[in-house]
């Protein structure tokens, strides 16, 4: 069985996935820019015709929509230390209460995370249940949008309400995300190394 919701993009959570989740603020890219990533997105897709082009259709969709994020011109207010540092301890509250927390780095305009939803207990009809990445990400995103906007001295939308999800398939496929997550602060010219990244996490074992 798989947890469905739907926003703007359908979301499918399978019970004890593993997920790639990339979260923005508000106002982080131009409406044209969003506009054109999904015409591309879209193009991609009706012309693939097995779920393995889909899936490098939708690699390719999601690399050029994380380049456009470092190229904004828009709110960067994850380069202050404080409001970074906000994230990140948000990020780690949660760590084996609602998920396993595998790794993340916070960049100026957005975050990339990766963690598992653990079991939340055992329904009347004896099926596990897990703890949905919409809830989780309702409660992140509330949280550290009303602390960060406290410290910026602002009202309004911090986050941009959709997120952007991937269930990761298998264990090279996470291989490849996490080294993916951590080294984008290297991608962005940074650091060069990305141990220097202050806001980049691994977990140990």
């Amino acid at each position: 069985m798989e947890e469905f919701y739907k926003r703007k993009l359908p979301h499918m959570q399978p019970k004890g996935a593993t997920l790639f989740v990339t979260f923005r603020l508000a106002g982080s890219l131009p409406q044209a820019a969003i506009a054109q990533l999904r015409a591309a997105r879209e193009t991609e897709m009706h012309v693939a015709t097995t779920n393995e082009e889909r899936y490098l259709a939708e690699r390719r969709h999601f690399g050029r929509f994380d380049e456009q994020l470092h190229q904004s011109t828009g709110p960067h207010y994850l380069q202050q230390p404080a409001l970074a540092q906000i994230v990140a301890d948000s990020l780690h509250h949660r760590d084996q209460g609602v998920y396993r927390l595998d790794a993340f780095t916070i960049l100026s305009n957005h975050v990339h995370v990766v963690f598992a939803p653990l079991q939340k207990g055992v329904h009347l009809d004896d099926t596990t249940q897990f703890h949905k990445l919409s809830k989780i990400m309702q409660s992140l995103k509330r949280h550290t949008a009303q602390e960060c906007n406290k410290l910026l001295g602002r009202q309004g939308a911090f986050w941009q309400a959709e997120s952007y999800d991937h269930i990761v398939r298998d264990e090279a496929e996470w291989e490849r995300i996490v080294r993916y997550v951590l080294n984008n602060p290297v991608k962005a010219g940074l650091v060069s190394e990305w141990e220097e990244w202050p806001y980049t996490y691994l977990r140990s074992d």
